[in-house]
């Protein structure tokens, strides 16, 4: 819930605070009666809605009229009204209880609603010995968690950002302390302006601003996954976000989920990443440098050679490795592949993380032809450098069918993601925007049928 000023709401709270108690509880009863059972926690959503504008309200009020005044300035959201689409798919934190050769997953969905507003949703399954593919019941209660308040930041990860903003004075950056909050820093600029007579607004302004793009994100165990949102709470992905690629990380002692997805706020686009180790506590960290721009980055499921990898896609069309020593900034790029058949002229992308194979880390990708059809191919990579581009599939893997191509975007088949589960590639696609499914393919006949000529002896 965001106001642009008070006039929008004074006269509902002018109208609950005149209200008598019995009113007030007849409406609330009211309300719960109709809406209690279809959320976990509403009156923690009215309290939670009512302290955005409380600093506007003069004097306190019951707990009652908390409520009802929260009730007023709260509505639901259908976050798959639009379109369910652009699967990722991970093995599931807790594979406990599993019969041999079973693995549970959790599948990422981004889920559009009204205003093409895009979040990120989940779902579990369970992938049987033989390959079977089952879906856990779904609670139809969703919760989108808590902004963790007053969240810390490491003053040299808040400097090397504020580069990209413009930089910092040079006496605030020398008094910060190695770790601070949002709360902490401003307070500690509002001093050096009054005992300095300095205006720092711009400092304060990049302060604000890299917090709001920082943020943590914290779910109740007792919430489902599969009823757990992630919904848009900073500026800069206001309008949505889009096509989240999460990888299991695992390089030594460091093992953890990433998602990269793309922050859209109605003008601009921005490359972030989600962290998390078992999908109840996210942190959400932008990414920078003059590589982390354009859609669709996706990471490798460990280190190549001492530094963290990524797929990416620059100048709109073309595929693009790139490495780095520190996960949140990505300064240089490679070519991989650029388009050069007709199924795929208009623009390459990846399909999420590599997969590690003993021939070559297998990239899943997906190319753009004539009337905008997305299809689905692969690429192999060598293992110990990915710049090097060892084949690729002659024809796309899966290409919309009839029963396919119909829905939101017509046309197209997507995917931020793969699995492997013993000898069968798990591949997760939405069809058209408008459902998801999945293809199974057997690794081993996969590589057989790469064409390893067209870029032997070549580094693309």
């Amino acid at each position: 819930m965001k106001f642009a000023s008070p006039d929008r709401f004074e006269s509902v709270v002018h109208y609950v605070l005149g209200l008598e108690d019995a009113v007030v509880e007849a409406q609330l009863q009211e309300v719960y009666a109709e809406f209690q059972s279809r959320h976990f926690d509403l009156k923690a959503a009215f309290l939670e809605n009512y302290e955005k504008l409380a600093f506007f309200i003069t004097e306190e009020p019951p707990m009652a009229k908390k409520l009802l005044i929260g009730a007023y300035f709260t509505h639901e959201y259908a976050t798959e009204a639009a379109a369910l689409f652009n699967p990722s798919i991970v093995p599931h934190p807790d594979q406990q209880g599993l019969k041999e050769g079973e693995l549970r997953f959790i599948l990422t969905l981004r889920s559009t609603g009204e205003g093409h507003i895009s979040s990120i949703t989940f779902q579990t399954g369970l992938i049987s010995a033989d390959g079977q593919i089952s879906m856990d019941p779904t609670d139809h209660r969703l919760h989108t968690g808590q902004k963790v308040e007053d969240i810390s930041l490491d003053k040299s990860f808040v400097l090397r950002r504020m580069e990209s903003e413009g930089g910092i004075n040079s006496l605030v950056s020398d008094k910060l302390p190695e770790r601070f909050t949002e709360r902490e820093a401003l307070a500690l600029i509002d001093h050096l302006e009054q005992a300095h007579k300095l205006e720092l607004s711009s400092d304060k302004e990049h302060i604000s601003h890299i917090f709001d793009h920082n943020y943590d994100l914290k779910f109740k165990s007792d919430t489902p996954i599969s009823s757990r949102v992630i919904f848009p709470n900073s500026r800069s992905e206001s309008n949505g976000m889009e096509d989240a690629r999460f990888v299991f990380f695992s390089d030594g002692e460091e093992k953890v989920y990433l998602g990269t997805y793309t922050a859209y706020n109605g003008r601009a686009i921005r490359p972030q990443l989600i962290e998390t180790k078992d999908f109840q506590y996210f942190r959400i960290r932008p990414l920078y440098g003059k590589a982390a721009t354009d859609k669709g980055m996706a990471l490798f499921p460990e280190k190549i050679n001492g530094k963290y990898a990524k797929i990416g896609r620059q100048g709109g069309r073309n595929l693009t490795v790139m490495y780095s020593d520190d996960l949140h900034f990505w300064e240089e790029h490679k070519l991989l592949q650029q388009p050069a058949r007709s199924w795929e002229i208009l623009q390459m992308g990846n399909g999420g993380s590599p997969l590690k194979t003993p021939y070559g880390w297998l990239l899943l990708t997906h190319a753009v032809g004539p009337m905008r059809k997305y299809v689905l191919s692969f690429t192999l990579l060598d293992l110990h450098q990915p710049e090097i581009v060892l084949g690729s599939l002659s024809q796309p893997l899966l290409s919309p069918n009839e029963e396919e191509r119909n829905g939101y975007v017509p046309n197209v088949l997507y995917t931020c993601g793969l699995l492997q589960h013993r000898e069968n590639l798990i591949i997760p696609y939405a069809m058209s925007d408008s459902a998801v499914s999945f293809a199974v393919v057997e690794t081993e006949a996969l590589i057989r049928e790469l064409d390893l000529t067209r870029f032997k002896s070549k580094e693309v």
